[in-house]
């Protein structure tokens, strides 16, 4: 239950709360570029099998790797692509934060 609330929490809320007290002037532009950061899950679709319990998402599909993380930071560092960058760098955190719980089981 924790980990679920943890990782979702980091995909759903913690956007929330950044868009609310960074973003005030254009809140729910920037909520929905950083709750848009969840697309980068549609490189699931090339997985078999699609969805795996305590599969870490990390390193493991395309747009979950350590070259496209990468490109995240590079996006983050220049002001006019950083909310992009943040939301996902963002999604990779509640990731890796998932892949934590994962190997905290065994």
């Amino acid at each position: 239950m924790v980990r679920f609330i943890a990782h979702y929490g980091i995909h759903f809320i913690v956007p929330l709360v950044i868009a609310f007290y960074f973003y005030k002037e254009n809140r729910l532009l920037a909520t929905l570029i950083l709750l848009s950061g969840i697309l980068i899950d549609l490189d699931h679709v090339l997985a078999t099998p699609m969805f795996q319990a305590n599969r870490c998402s990390i390193d493991f599909h395309p747009l979950h790797s350590y070259i496209a993380i990468a490109i995240y930071i590079l996006l983050f560092t220049f002001k006019k692509t950083r909310i992009y960058g943040l939301a996902l760098l963002l999604h990779i955190l509640a990731d890796t934060v998932d892949c934590l719980f994962i190997r905290a089981q065994f």
